[in-house]
């Protein structure tokens, strides 16, 4: 009783009929799924950069107030309004009001900021932003976070 050692090989045509058929198989599945996937959107829309934060009436002189759910502080002083971004210039933590030193802290860092966004101590490269503010159609006031002033400037009504 003589056993064969080897299997016999696969012919060549039955080879490639079955790549062939794995091949469309394989094509189908990757077109099903981009078909499953078309309804979903590839690329998610950024939330908007402008937005209104009340009418000048609602800040009172020489006060200061922070729209939380968009990080930023408003500041009003005699000379006008401004905003200051909370968002910290290190590695983007949201900064805390230091009542005690009459600024801002970052609370995972350390860094220490004036009441302007200059920075006083710690790891930041440079001082909060200050944002862009004009006043909306309606009167109420608006904030662009996607644009800087420059430090020190004021929007008056």
């Amino acid at each position: 009783m003589s056993q064969q050692r080897f299997e016999e090989p696969i012919p060549r045509r039955d080879f490639l009929g079955k790549a062939a058929f794995g091949s469309l198989f394989l094509s189908i599945g990757t077109a099903l799924l981009g078909i499953l996937r078309l309804p979903k959107p590839g690329v998610f829309p950024e939330s908007a950069t402008r937005f209104k934060i009340g009418f000048p009436d609602e800040f009172p002189p020489d006060t200061h107030r922070k729209i939380d759910r968009r990080d930023v502080w408003i500041f009003r002083d005699s000379l006008g309004f401004f905003a200051v971004s909370a968002v910290c210039t290190h590695l983007g933590c949201i900064v805390n009001e230091d009542a005690k030193r009459n600024g801002f802290i970052c609370p995972c860092h350390g860094t220490k900021f004036d009441a302007a966004g200059k920075v006083l101590a710690g790891p930041a490269p440079r001082g909060l932003d200050w944002l862009e503010l004009s006043l909306a159609a309606d009167g109420s006031l608006m904030v662009d976070t996607g644009q800087s002033v420059s430090a020190g400037s004021r929007f008056s009504v």
